[in-house]
């Protein structure tokens, strides 16, 4: 691996210090079928509960559920306005997502590494009702912040 200019350094210094500890950053959006076919598509995830509405109406959530990565991916969208390059990721799945329901995904930073210039955060999933559906927990690099204040 080659090693990074000055410049680019520098806007990592910069990205790592305008991000302080209790920031919190907030997406919503309604997942869709569309939202489904495309990610299963693309992942190749054809779990039954996510495409055969006949399997999913037998189980215990009785219509097809929306893939868990899918749903965590909503931190991708957060982590890219803020260039972050994520190191570890950890999940915890806690309710169903179907579609049409509308998921709220708010990312805080708890923590920051001085030392390493690395940083902690925290999302928290929710849906239109405000029941948490989604915990999870990331690490890495911040790298350009393209997010108001």
């Amino acid at each position: 691996m080659s090693e990074a200019t000055p410049e680019f350094k520098k806007r990592l210094r910069e990205a790592f210090d305008e991000l302080e500890v209790g920031r919190t950053f907030m997406f919503r959006r309604t997942f869709t079928d569309g939202d489904v076919a495309l990610f299963c598509g693309v992942t190749g995830d054809y779990n039954p509960y996510h495409q055969d509405a006949e399997f999913a109406a037998e189980s215990f959530y009785g219509r097809l559920t929306i893939p868990g990565l899918l749903t965590g991916s909503m931190m991708t969208h957060i982590g890219g306005m803020l260039g972050f390059l994520a190191t570890e990721m950890r999940f915890e799945y806690l309710a169903p997502v179907f579609v049409g329901d509308t998921i709220t995904c708010t990312v805080t930073v708890p923590e920051k590494d001085q030392t390493q210039r690395r940083m902690q955060c925290g999302a928290d999933f929710t849906n239109q009702d405000s029941e948490p559906v989604l915990r999870a927990t990331f690490s890495g690099f911040p790298g350009q912040v393209r997010l108001s204040k």
